[in-house]
């Protein structure tokens, strides 16, 4: 028996679960300071409404339809109205991305919880110096069998959520978890106003820059729109077979996008109000969170503990996405193969947690290794994922939606009684989404 998602809660809960993660933290705050603040915010947001939801909706749509794998239900529901079984191929291809993002974003969860017991025991206390901050990052990236350990901590994890199934599993975990997540980013929040520069952190990340404003801004802000919603892999395909017959899809979507919208603008007020606060400098990706907000933390009253929580934050975002890539891999092998949920699950944690290793001795031993000339492993694979695979994914995921779907099949899908409603939904995801997906990857493959 195919399983469900027993609430529209549940569904609410581990869908959002999916698509907040790590960027959301660090990435979506940097990248609205750095290109154009308000302005970038505003374009991310229209960009959400435009192609992000459409997407999202039509890939949920299409999970619905087929009740099986990404493989089986693009080769299935393309059969079904004449169309090649080769639109197979893209759920093996999703699947080849989510074994390469989890992969890599296992090691950096790793850092999270490794970060989390420092913060803990008192570490970060004991810092005095930006110069003893930058050192202590340095030796915990040198150190691969530090790294091995949080890394191995973290799949395990993940893989012993999947293997639970849909309802002790996944569903268990989503609705512990995030309410947990906005708990905890709501009390930073609140600190952060106490002893931060919320005014500064505010007038950086939401007042316009015009003049910040390029044609990189529009590009960036389109691709963090439709990264953010974690589209393109079929992690939310999987996650929309196990949608209830009476649950409709496009009102559900926009709280799950709305509820990732608020995690980034959230995180960002409450990260630059401390930064600000302490004349930190600004930067970008780990580096913030593991080299720049630990100063902080060490000066900061009751440091330890909220520099605790700054990383259980960071935990719980990277391991309900983590935990959303990992499912529709594990179901890929129990549809497919003999193989039960749990050595299903034993499987795709090995392949990842070995893949996982290569991308951690990129900090250390091997360092120097450089793919292509310039990137280190760690580097190739998410740039594979995140500038090539998933865009493609999703590219062709709007296309399936708009048009090899019947229009009566996705309606009836969709549960929309507003005819006015589906076709802007459909003009959306057959048109707009295509475009605006193609010129992000254009940009970012060949110019």
């Amino acid at each position: 028996m195919k399983s469900r998602w027993s609430s529209r809660f549940s569904f609410i809960m581990a869908t959002t679960g999916a698509a907040v993660g790590l960027g959301n933290i660090w990435k979506f705050p940097y990248m609205a300071g750095e290109n154009g603040g308000g302005a970038f915010v505003l374009l991310y947001l229209i960009f959400i409404i435009l192609i992000g939801i459409p997407t999202l909706m039509g890939e949920i749509l299409i999970g619905r339809l087929g009740q099986e794998n990404a493989v089986n239900t693009l080769r299935k529901l393309a059969l079904k109205v004449k169309h090649s079984p080769a639109w197979g191929l893209l759920g093996w291809w999703g699947s080849a991305g989510l074994i390469l993002v989890l992969s890599f974003y296992s090691v950096i969860g790793g850092f999270s919880i490794g970060y989390l017991v420092v913060a803990w025991t008192g570490g970060l206390q004991k810092f005095t110096s930006a110069q003893e901050v930058q050192l202590f990052w340095e030796n915990f990236l040198a150190d691969p069998f530090n790294l091995l350990s949080w890394h191995t901590l973290f799949m395990l994890f993940t893989l012993g959520v999947v293997a639970c199934g849909v309802k002790n599993g996944l569903e268990r975990a989503s609705k512990i978890l995030m309410p947990a997540l906005f708990l905890v980013l709501i009390i930073l929040m609140i600190y952060s106003i106490k002893v931060g520069d919320v005014h500064r952190a505010v007038q950086f990340l939401l007042v316009p820059h015009p003049a910040a404003l390029t044609a990189s801004t529009v590009i960036y802000a389109l691709g963090h729109a439709f990264f953010t919603l974690a589209l393109g892999a079929g992690a939310m395909l999987v996650y929309g077979s196990y949608l209830p017959k009476d649950t409709r899809i496009g009102s559900n979507i926009c709280i799950i996008a709305a509820l990732d919208v608020f995690v980034a603008l959230i995180a960002g007020i409450a990260i630059f109000s401390i930064v600000f606060a302490y004349d930190l400098p600004l930067a970008s990706g780990p580096g913030l969170m593991f080299k720049i907000l630990p100063i902080a933390f060490a000066e900061m009253p009751a440091g330890e503990w909220f520099g605790g929580l700054f990383f259980l934050l960071l935990w719980f975002a990277a391991w309900t996405s983590s935990i959303s890539m990992a499912e529709p891999l594990v179901v890929l092998l129990e549809e497919r193969t003999s193989l039960k949920r749990g050595m299903a699950s034993l499987v795709v944690g090995s392949v990842c947690w070995g893949l996982g290793i290569l991308a951690l001795l990129s900090f250390n031993l091997f360092q120097n290794i450089r793919l292509l000339g310039k990137f280190t492993i760690f580097e190739a694979m998410a740039d594979l994922t995140t500038n090539i695979i998933l865009p493609l994914g999703g590219l062709f995921f709007a296309i399936f939606a708009g048009w090899v779907l019947k229009p009566k099949d996705a309606k009836a899908g969709l549960l929309m009684n507003s005819a006015l409603a589906f076709n802007i939904w459909r003009f959306l995801v057959r048109y707009v989404a295509p475009l605006g997906i193609s010129i992000s990857f254009i940009w970012n493959f060949w110019l």
